[in-house]
Order: C-alpha cells, then sequence, then structure tokens
C-alpha cells in the first residue's frame, strides 16, 4: 500500500469557504490536521466543549493563512493558528486578539541517511521541504534555523507543501531534508531512511500556535470565548497527563489506516504512533512574559523578511493584540 493511503491529508480549505454560514448560537472552531492544533481536535472528540455548555462545529483549514482569513470573515469563531498569520493581518488593520496559549514550537529538521548532511550548513544547495511562504513554520526556517547555519533562504531549494507531501517526498528521494512538526516528525522517522539533526523547540523555544479570535466575536461572544477556552484546557491536561488515553480520540485524524508500517518496527498501531508524537509535545494553555517578548522578537523577523511593515517603520506593538483576561481570571 502506498504511503500516502497511511495519512490522513486535510480537506481543501475552498470546501470550507464555500459552506454556509452556521447559524449564531453554533460555535465555529478552526484548526489545521497537525499536532500542534491537537488540544481543539481533543476537545471536541471528548465532548469537552460539549461539557462547557458549547454546541461546537469543528472545521478544518488547509493552512493558518486560510483560517485567519475565515476568523477574519465571520466564517470561524476562533482558531489554534501560528502566531505570525495573526500579527501580519493585525498590522493591515485586522481586528485580531491571542486569548491563549496552545502548543511550544518543536519543529524538526529530519535529513536523508544518505544526503551527506550532518549539520544546518549542509543544506546549502540541497532540496528542503517545509510549509508555504509566510506560515510560521517557514518564517522560523528562515528567520532562525538557517540563519543559524549562516545560510541565506537562497541557498536552498525550498519546496512550500503540506506536511504529508513532504513526508511522501523523503521517502521518494524526491527532497534531501524537511522541516517538520508532529505527527509527521514522528511519521517520517518511522517509515523513511531519515535522521533528526535539530529541533528548533530545544534551540529556539518559542509559543508556536495560539488561540486567536476576532475583536468583535470577543466582545459579542465573551462568555463562549471562555467556554472554548477552558474546554481546550482540559483538553491540554489530557493531552499532558494522559497521552494515551488523547491518542485514541485523534490518531484517525493523522493516519488513515489502523495502523503504519514501517522501516524497523514493522506494523505499530496508529495510536501508539500518535501517543509518542503527543509525548514529545509541550502544550500549554498559558502565554508567559517570555512568550510574549519571543512573539516580539517574531514580529521583529517578519518585519526585516517584509512581510510585515508598520506606517511609521517602527517596531509593531504585539501587545496590542494579546488578551489575557481569560488566563488571569484563572488564574493560570
Amino acid at each position: 500500500m502506498k504511503l500516502k493511503q497511511w495519512l490522513a491529508l486535510p480537506l481543501a480549505a475552498a470546501l470550507v469557504a464555500a459552506a454556509p454560514a452556521m447559524a449564531a448560537e453554533k460555535f465555529r472552531v478552526g484548526y489545521l490536521r497537525v499536532m500542534d492544533d491537537a488540544q481543539a481536535i481533543v476537545a471536541q472528540e471528548g465532548e469537552f466543549y460539549k461539557k462547557e455548555g458549547l454546541d461546537t462545529e469543528l472545521i478544518e483549514f488547509k493552512s493558518g493563512t486560510d483560517l485567519i482569513k475565515a476568523i477574519v470573515g465571520g466564517q470561524a469563531d476562533i482558531g489554534v493558528l501560528g502566531f505570525t498569520n495573526a500579527v501580519a493581518w493585525a498590522s493591515k488593520g485586522a481586528d485580531l486578539k491571542v486569548v491563549g496559549g496552545a502548543q511550544q514550537g518543536y519543529h524538526s529538521l529530519v535529513v536523508r541517511d544518505d544526503a551527506g548532511i550532518e549539520n544546518i550548513a549542509d543544506l546549502k544547495g540541497k532540496t528542503l521541504a517545509s510549509q508555504k511562504e509566510g506560515s510560521t513554520a517557514d518564517v522560523v526556517l528562515k528567520g532562525v534555523v538557517l540563519k543559524e547555519g549562516k545560510l541565506q533562504p537562497s541557498d536552498v531549494n525550498i519546496m512550500g507543501v503540506s506536511p504529508a507531501v513532504a513526508v511522501q517526498s523523503l521517502v521518494g528521494k524526491r527532497v534531501d531534508a524537511a522541516f517538520l512538526f508532529e505527527p509527521y516528525d514522528r511519521i517520517a522517522q518511522l517509515v523513511a531512511p531519515v535522521k533528526q539533526i535539530y529541533e528548533v523547540g530545544q534551540a529556539w523555544p518559542f509559543p508556536c500556535m495560539v488561540v486567536i479570535t476576532s475583536g468583535e466575536v470577543l466582545d459579542k461572544r465573551k462568555d463562549d470565548v471562555w467556554k472554548a477556552l477552558d474546554a481546550q484546557k482540559a483538553a491540554i491536561d489530557l493531552l499532558q497527563q494522559k497521552p494515551e488515553q488523547a491518542a485514541k480520540l485523534i490518531a484517525s485524524y493523522f493516519i488513515a489506516e489502523p495502523t503504519l508500517k514501517t522501516l524497523e518496527r514493522g506494523e505499530l498501531p496508529r495510536e501508539t504512533v500518535i501517543t509518542e508524537a503527543i509525548k514529545t509535545q509541550v502544550f500549554t494553555a498559558k502565554l508567559t512574559d517570555k512568550d510574549t517578548a519571543r512573539m516580539q522578537e517574531i514580529a521583529g523577523i517578519l518585519q526585516d523578511q517584509g512581510s510585515l511593515k508598520t506606517r511609521d517603520g517602527k517596531p509593531y506593538d504585539v501587545s496590542s493584540i494579546v488578551d489575557l483576561s481569560w488566563q488571569e481570571a484563572r488564574k493560570l
């Protein structure tokens, strides 16, 4: 069976955008099919939203850009996505608020065993699969990882693809390396002859995924936003404390078949693969002062890259879009 049959690929964002608007009573939660967004999925599948009295619809998006557009356009009430999308759109006038944390940034650089790559500098002239330009992964890859190897983005042939396609490309020898997050990092190391040579979360920890809503939704449906954050906090507790139980709720989102055929460990139950992926992550509903300082640093990287501009040319003030009233009320 081909590898692509093992991976549960995201739905086309266009289908979501074309869907009719839901009734006002529905609370629409946007997510991406990545481990970074596990709290949103666990909260739905584990009925944590329901326990908070919310009638939720979980809506999948292909990219953070598509999700942020949905929040701005009113097709989603909140979303778990990369901070870079929020700050880039907010700098253009979008009414957005970061209201909670989700997951710390653990992105791995994995390379094929036969590619001759031992460190970041060895990526020069090689082909690397990452996410689309402007994504959080892309910003961190170009602004942090490659810089650590004293490389310019132009020194590497970067392919912007989905993480599932990146794994398939490693197996098919179409790329030499990939910049991946879980569970695709875990899957790649199980099904392809690759090794991990760098982990950005260890070298440069940052709040990769956060919970974002619009200022309008926060004003009009604050109670619902807080209920959703309470539900996601409960989901995070499950992920951190009982990963095996959480994996049973979300494994089918990432691996379509009951088992994954690996190079060295035979057929592994998908729940085992996802449990291992969860254990590598740090999920947290709280945003600390260090986190907000790092977000300010990321905004500076975006300005240096030219994807974030301010009218006066001064650094963008990240605090203008951060609302931590929920975590302050819950005394996190």
